[in-house]
């Protein structure tokens, strides 16, 4: 997981953060072998702005990927950043269940999807299979 956490702290680099300074950068690994990078891009419109697990994700899924191994998020954070809320219901979507969660600074922490967004809004609601 070294190489994954390397790569998210790449993406992280190229990060637009003209408002915040706040630095995002994930790496999402495909069962395929593919690995996305993503960082987060602000808007002054801010409700535009999109998150660093997002954009690796949504590129994954416009290459045509749909089964993911392992999702490593970094921050420059005094503790391993979490994803935020609509970032941890992107995953459930996709059924991204590992996630590393890093700072810039060597710490981690590795949690799964459902420790992440128990009860997570899902298609069996959808569909009247939730039971």
């Amino acid at each position: 997981m070294d190489e994954l956490i390397a790569a998210a702290s790449k993406a992280r680099e190229l990060a637009y953060t003209p408002y915040s300074r706040f630095q995002v950068g994930a790496a999402l690994l495909a069962k395929s072998g593919r690995l996305y990078l993503g960082c987060n891009i602000e808007n002054a419109s801010y409700g535009l702005t999109i998150c660093a697990e997002r954009t690796a994700i949504f590129k994954a899924i416009s290459e045509g990927e749909r089964d993911f191994a392992a999702l490593a998020v970094i921050a420059n954070t005094n503790e391993p950043v979490t994803p935020c809320g609509a970032c941890r219901q992107v995953m459930a979507e996709f059924g991204i269940n590992r996630v590393i969660l890093c700072t810039t600074n060597g710490q981690r922490r590795e949690a799964t999807l459902d420790e992440l967004l128990p009860y997570a809004f899902s298609e069996r609601f959808l569909t009247g299979d939730e039971a």
